[in-house]
C-alpha cells in the first residue's frame, strides 16, 4: 500500500493490471497537495487481500473498506483510473458516507464492450500476452509523442514505464477474469445512485487507442450532476504522461468538495 503527503485525502484505484506502481507519477505528484493513497488489487502480486471467488466483483468493494480502515480514513475522494472506475463508482454508490468526491480517468463506461482484439487476449490472456507486451509500445506512441516535446523525453518515459511494468508484472489471468466480471455486471444503476459530486476525465479523443474517450464521457449523463474536462495532448495514459497537470486538475476538485 501507498499512503504519502498531507492534505484532503483521495485513494487511487488502479487499472486493470491491478498494480499501483505503474501510478508512480500521477502519485508523485498528488502527494504534494493531497494525501494519496493507493493499493494493489485483490488478487495480484502484492495485495494484501486474497481473491474470493464466491463474492466476484465485490471483493474489490471489500478490500477498499479494509483500505479505509487500515489508514484510519473515515471519508476520502476517489480516483478510479481506467478500470479502477468501475469500482470507484460501485464504492460510491453503496458507501455513499465515505466518499468525498469521485474522479473517474479514461475508465470504460457501463455498456461497454471489449474489442475484437481486447477479446481475444481475454480468451487466451497468456498465449497472447507476449504479443500484448510487444505491440504495447505501438499502441501508446501516438500519445508519448504529442504529450513530450523531444525524442529524448518521450524515449525516457518509455523506458521508464517499461521498468515498471517489469518490476511489478502484470498476471494476464486475472486481467483477463476481471474484464469477464465487469461484462458481467451492470453498473448502470450504481451509476444512478452517485450521490458524490463527480469529475470525468479524458484524453484527447484521437490519442486514446485503449478506451475511447467517448465511451468515458457517457458517465456525464449517467451520473446526475457530473462534471467533464478534457486533458489536450495526451491518451489514455494522462496520468503519467501529464501528471503534473493530472494531479492539478484532480486535487482542485478534491479540495474544491472536501467536506
Amino acid at each position: 500500500m501507498f499512503d504519502e503527503g498531507t492534505g484532503p485525502a483521495i485513494i487511487l484505484i488502479p487499472g486493470v493490471q491491478g498494480r499501483w506502481e505503474w501510478m508512480k507519477p500521477a502519485l508523485r505528484e498528488l502527494q504534494k497537495r493531497c494525501r494519496t493513497v493507493t493499493y494493489t488489487l485483490s488478487g495480484d502480486l502484492g495485495s494484501e487481500m486474497k481473491y474470493d471467488p464466491a463474492i466476484g466483483f465485490d471483493n474489490y468493494i471489500r478490500q477498499l473498506d479494509d483500505v479505509f480502515e487500515k489508514t484510519g480514513l473515515d471519508r476520502a475522494a476517489l480516483c478510479g483510473v481506467s478500470y479502477g472506475g468501475f469500482i470507484a463508482v460501485r464504492y460510491a454508490a453503496l458507501r455513499p458516507e465515505r466518499v468525498t468526491s469521485l474522479i473517474i480517468a479514461s475508465s470504460p463506461s457501463p455498456g461497454w464492450v471489449p474489442s475484437k482484439e481486447q477479446q481475444r487476449y481475454i480468451a487466451r490472456p497468456w498465449i497472447s500476452a507476449p504479443a500484448f507486451v510487444l505491440t504495447a509500445p505501438l499502441r501508446i506512441w501516438p500519445e508519448v509523442r504529442a504529450a513530450f516535446d523531444t525524442p529524448a523525453d518521450r524515449l525516457m518515459f518509455l523506458a521508464r514505464h517499461g521498468m515498471r511494468a517489469v518490476t511489478a508484472p502484470m498476471m494476464p489471468r486475472v486481467m483477463a477474469g476481471r474484464v469477464r466480471l465487469q461484462q458481467e455486471m451492470d453498473f448502470a444503476p450504481d451509476c444512478a445512485e452517485v450521490k458524490a459530486p463527480t469529475l470525468v476525465v479524458t484524453g484527447d479523443d484521437q490519442l486514446d487507442r485503449i478506451v475511447p474517450p467517448e465511451i468515458t464521457r457517457r458517465y456525464c449523463r449517467m451520473i446526475p450532476g457530473a462534471q467533464y474536462a478534457r486533458m489536450e495532448g495526451t491518451g489514455h495514459l494522462g496520468s503519467l504522461t501529464r501528471s503534473a497537470q493530472f494531479s492539478e486538475l484532480v486535487s482542485r476538485f478534491v479540495y474544491a468538495n472536501r467536506q
